[in-house]
């Protein structure tokens, strides 16, 4: 057994369900075929109850036997190191994999996340939109040319990516047939499924024992 144990909340309101992020470590581990386990913290008190472990009150974070890592990207970053089948072994390979995951996470979802949150609270035409439009379409003309983001195949950069760019308004924004060809692929693979599925059967057995203890 590898040890690993993936911490996510014990419970979330219905809204974010299929999208906390414990789902990209969930969805790695599948393709890996890496074992681990998933427990929760509670979501009530969650600014405070687990801070020694997330710093910032959040999940997920990942445990790997005796090592604690905190954030989803440096989580999957984690993972890719242990499995060839989320990150080559070669130089150039691994670089292209580390170098996609963190324009995923700086320069498309650092956009796309305050972009979102602002349509949310009646901004739709919000003063992201510009520049999110344009790094969605600087995204478009790379994928238009090539199926994987690195190394010529399925890496966690596609995985990471994917993950950014399935959010519903991200994904429904403007005309981008190769993105929604690629978001369409990605999240059709069996790992993403069943990791999807799993994360909702989580929340929804929570809804149980809520409801049982009158909640």
């Amino acid at each position: 057994m590898s040890g690993l144990i993936i911490w996510t909340y014990d419970w979330i309101p219905k809204g974010p369900r299929g999208f906390v992020r414990d789902l990209r470590l969930r969805w790695a581990c599948e393709e890996a075929g890496l074992p681990y386990e998933v427990r929760s913290v509670p979501f009530d008190g969650r600014e405070t109850n687990h801070l020694a472990q997330q710093p910032f009150g959040q999940v997920p974070f990942l445990r790997d036997g005796e090592l604690d890592v905190f954030e989803s990207g440096a989580g999957l970053m984690h993972l890719a190191r242990k499995s060839d089948r989320l990150m080559p072994r070669d130089t150039a390979g691994e670089a292209a994999t580390l170098q996609w995951m963190v324009a995923a996470l700086n320069s498309i979802e650092m956009v796309t996340v305050p972009w979102w949150v602002l349509t949310m609270t009646g901004q739709p035409d919000n003063a992201l939109t510009g520049w999110m439009g344009n790094r969605l379409a600087q995204l478009e003309t790379v994928l238009k040319e090539r199926e994987w983001l690195a190394a010529d195949r399925f890496t966690a950069a596609d995985l990471l990516m994917a993950d950014v760019l399935r959010v519903g308004k991200v994904r429904a924004f403007g005309d981008r047939p190769a993105t929604e060809a690629y978001v369409t692929r990605l999240t059709a693979r069996p790992a993403f499924q069943k990791a999807r599925a799993d994360q909702l059967a989580h929340f929804a057995a929570a809804d149980e024992r809520r409801a049982a203890a009158g909640a």
